[in-house]
Formats: structure tokens, C-alpha cells, sequence
């Protein structure tokens, strides 16, 4: 087999952990981002500051979903330079 060139198992493994990693930062930005919602019913939050909180819990949920997507990418790549 030539060096840099990826056998068949190898880009399944790729395909199936940019999967995981997108599934698992989609659930965590919008459990994130839930929060936001529960906050504002809960203190009776209206008007602009509902949206003030709405659109700080949705960008706080972008960036922990984006958070988690380059962790696990980084820590697969990182494990497949181990050879593991």
C-alpha cells in the first residue's frame, strides 16, 4: 500500500466520525440554545430583552456546536496520526 493513500476502512472511518461529529455538535447547539427559551419563560422575559436572550442563546449554541465539531475532528485526526 503507498504511503498517503487512504485504504477503504480508513475513509469509512473518516466518513462515519465526521458523522458522529456532526450529530453530536447539531444535539449540543440545540440543547444550548433550549436553554435560552427556558430562561425567558421562566423569568417572564418580553419584548426586546426576549430577544436579547433568544439571540445570545443561539449564538452561545453556534459556537458550542462549532466547539464540538472541531474537538472531536481534531481528536480523530490527532488518534489517526497515532496509528490507533
Amino acid at each position: 500500500m503507498d504511503m498517503g493513500r487512504e485504504s477503504r476502512w480508513e475513509k469509512d472511518a473518516m466518513t462515519v466520525e465526521i458523522g458522529f461529529a456532526l450529530v453530536t455538535a447539531a444535539a449540543l447547539a440545540a440543547s444550548v440554545f433550549a436553554v435560552a427559551p427556558a430562561i425567558a419563560l421562566a423569568f417572564g422575559i418580553s419584548g426586546p430583552a426576549r430577544r436579547v436572550v433568544l439571540v445570545g442563546g443561539a449564538l452561545l449554541g453556534a459556537t458550542a456546536g462549532m466547539w464540538r465539531l472541531v474537538r472531536v475532528l481534531l481528536r480523530f485526526d490527532k488518534q489517526r496520526r497515532m496509528g490507533r
